[in-house]
């Protein structure tokens, strides 16, 4: 597999925000959201074994795991790596951008979803099988007013809260994180307000493989 880097930190997003987490991120990525933060990742890594991966994985003390990118479905490894970290056992988490089919990634895997909104520049691209998949949140990072809207209305019509849990992110440096809350508030929404913690406490610096 291409791994763009491999590092211990903390969650900060999800449902297991806060805890300490060993990161394996990919390189690679088809999509060109305007407000990604991992652009490093599109081309840049090195290619690893799954075993290289696992030994380096086992040098931190975290047994939670999460397998983000770029797109980690881009590499089919990316199935058999997910399925050995559940067979460990670890907690095992995925972040994926919502425009490939996860029904295939292994069920103990947690599926944090992102479904791109307008303001992304990559809105229509959510895989509507991802709803057929339990074991899975749904990520809306919000970047306008629009985007709250739309993603009201996207959740409603396809009934996700009733299955899933729904997290809204205030876009970073763009929307201020109170604006979110009291949007939530007034609309009486059923998201889940979800701001990205390790950009709050941690430099771009700690990082590496």
């Amino acid at each position: 597999m291409k791994i763009n880097e491999i590092f211990y930190s903390i969650q900060g997003e999800s449902t297991l925000v806060g805890l300490p987490t060993v990161f394996v991120r990919t390189s690679g990525c088809h999509l060109r959201c305007t407000y990604c933060d991992t652009k490093y990742a599109y081309h840049e890594g090195r290619q690893m074994t799954i075993d290289e991966i696992f030994a380096s994985i086992s040098k931190y003390p975290a047994r939670r795991v999460c397998l983000t990118g770029g797109e980690p479905l881009l590499q089919k490894e990316s199935y058999h790596l997910l399925a050995r970290l559940c067979d460990e056992p670890y907690s095992v988490s995925l972040e994926t951008s919502g425009d490939i089919n996860c029904c295939d990634v292994d069920p103990r895997a947690r599926c944090v979803i992102d479904v791109k909104t307008p303001s992304s520049g990559e809105c229509g691209r959510f895989k509507m099988e991802n709803l057929k998949r339990t074991n899975s949140e749904f990520k809306f990072v919000i970047g306008s007013e629009e985007d709250f809207f739309w993603s009201e209305a996207f959740v409603k019509q396809f009934c996700i809260a009733e299955n899933f849990v729904v997290l809204y992110s205030p876009s970073f440096e763009l929307i201020e994180p109170r604006w979110l809350a009291e949007k939530i508030l007034q609309e009486n929404s059923i998201a889940r307000l979800q701001l990205q913690l390790h950009k709050y406490i941690w430099s771009p610096s700690v990082r590496g493989v």
